[in-house]
């Protein structure tokens, strides 16, 4: 499989365990792309996170947000085609807002927080397109367990809700560039190289406009 484009920047996106960074790898490998994965376990702040939330949001949002904007930068000086393995835009608008919205994090923080995102990512060239993976909860947290992160295992259902919402809200104003939706909750594209397929060829009818992927039972 390869794509006939020449230099392409495209983002993986999704919850908690939707599998972001497999897909990002699997593509990088059919397609011979260089990945750039989330390594979030080098987050120091991460597993205080997941313990104590309103005490670690915001140096926990700052960071992710220090090594989005590092990562963003680097790969826009890579020569060849590049998958990202999540977005600062998810940073910030989900992930920082649904701390914020739940009362995890301050309003002064918030704030703070969000004005230097604003600032930041205006100076950001936007991908070319975004992949969008969307699952239930249900399936979010069969996953989650699965990978066995064990500061991921206290996540409550509610969170994982409210990041799933705030992502469908995200999807329907997001203009920078366009979306290619896909409920995972039917695919398997580790074990079915045929769903990889389908993803693969999605992406190369289209980096334009927005489109939806789904698999029936």
């Amino acid at each position: 499989m390869s794509l006939k484009f020449s230099s392409n920047f495209i983002t993986i996106a999704g919850n908690i365990g939707v599998g972001k960074s497999t897909l990002t790898t699997l593509l990088a490998h059919h397609l011979g792309w260089k990945p750039f994965l989330e390594g979030e376990a080098n987050n120091p702040y991460l597993p205080k996170f997941y313990e104590d939330m309103q005490r670690w949001s915001f140096h926990s949002q700052i960071f992710f947000l220090s090594q989005r904007l590092l990562q963003h930068q680097q790969l826009l000086q890579n020569d060849g085609s590049v998958l990202q393995d999540r977005s600062v835009y998810e940073d910030a608008e989900i992930f920082a807002r649904n701390l914020y919205l739940q009362s995890h994090m301050s309003q002064q923080d918030w704030q703070t927080y969000y004005l230097l995102y604003q600032t930041l990512s205006q100076l950001l060239r936007p991908p070319d397109l975004v992949v969008y993976l969307k699952a239930s909860v249900p399936t979010l947290q069969r996953r989650i367990s699965q990978r066995g992160r064990h500061y991921e295992q206290q996540i409550a259902q509610t969170y994982l809700e409210h990041l799933n919402h705030l992502y469908e809200e995200w999807v329907d104003g997001f203009k920078l560039c366009p979306i290619l939706t896909v409920d995972t909750d039917n695919l398997d594209y580790v074990q079915h190289d045929d769903h990889l397929r389908l993803i693969v060829d999605r992406i190369q009818e289209r980096l334009h406009g927005q489109d939806y992927l789904a698999l029936g039972d």
